[in-house]
């Protein structure tokens, strides 16, 4: 099993863990390739097997690695997307955030969930990306986000009008702070913060969620995956906000935005003793009711 591991800055008090699993990788003898900035971060403060390969680009990693470890929260594995990409890497996350939604490997399990790994005891949960397209070409090659795409006001600026079209057909013009579109991934995250609807992953449906609406009656929608969504925008600010995942681009409003699926997946690993579901039940206390205690 070819590891690549990826990560962020921590503080010691990860220590601990981060060492855990170089020490489990390393006495399976996997061998092991590092994101290069997290490497020289990590180098000095734990012990590190031998032959520890970095690497910096996402080319460095096709043909090369059979799964990919993310060290850290949700916000972590989303980073990763930039090196996986269209290559079918399966991805899984071990959190040492707080929810850790997307990644779902308690700090705790660490051995057993390497062990699985390399026994290939766990299941590919295939996701839907949605990707965006501009005259700007914005976000370059990583124009695609995991949980959403966002369009926002700029700090301190007035309300925006965002005009919604979709197959061209009008959809309705949102008084609002900004919009969410986001993938059955994201509607746990910032959709679900703002009254989004949780959405099964294979539903096949992106939802458009408004953020702060003016008007109280307008509500999230959910719609077809397959469809080709066009957002015009309106304000006194001359530049508005758009995120792809936790990348951020400051545009000018007479840009139009056009979002769509992308042609790609990504593959996110589920333990075999694991389901969407369970994540539900544990991470958001789904149906949890302080009577039965």
């Amino acid at each position: 099993m070819r590891t690549a591991i990826y990560g962020r800055e921590f503080n010691n008090s990860v220590l601990p863990y981060v060492q855990e699993v170089f020490n489990v990788l390393g006495e399976l003898k996997t061998p092991i390739l590092v994101y290069k900035d997290y490497l020289d971060f990590i180098k000095d403060k734990i012990k590190l097997p031998d032959g520890i390969v970095a690497f910096s680009h996402h080319t460095e990693l096709v043909d090369q690695t059979d799964v990919l470890i993310s060290l850290g929260g949700d916000g972590t594995l989303l980073d990763t997307l930039s090196l996986i990409r269209h290559s079918g890497i399966p991805v899984v996350g071990i959190n040492f955030g707080r929810l850790g939604f997307l990644a779902s490997i308690n700090k705790d399990e660490i051995r057993m969930a390497i062990e699985a790994l390399r026994s290939k005891s766990y299941a590919l949960d295939k996701r839907t990306l949605i990707n965006l397209d501009s005259k700007l070409d914005l976000f370059g090659e990583e124009n695609f986000a995991l949980n959403d795409i966002t369009i926002h006001r700029r700090d301190k600026s007035a309300m925006m009008i965002i005009h919604a079209y979709m197959n061209d057909e009008f959809v309705n013009s949102y008084w609002a702070d900004g919009l969410i579109i986001a993938t059955p991934t994201g509607s746990t995250a910032y959709s679900l913060s703002c009254g989004g609807p949780i959405i099964y992953p294979s539903s096949q449906n992106f939802v458009i969620t408004p953020i702060a609406p003016h008007n109280l009656n307008v509500r999230p929608v959910i719609i077809p995956d397959d469809v080709t969504l066009t957002f015009e925008v309106e304000a006194r600010s001359a530049k508005f906000l758009v995120s792809c995942d936790s990348r951020t681009e400051t545009v000018d409003r007479s840009v139009k935005l056009t979002l769509n699926k992308a042609n790609f997946h990504v593959n996110l690993i589920r333990l075999n003793d694991e389901s969407y579901l369970k994540t539900l039940r544990n991470k958001l206390l789904w149906g949890i009711d302080t009577r039965n205690y």
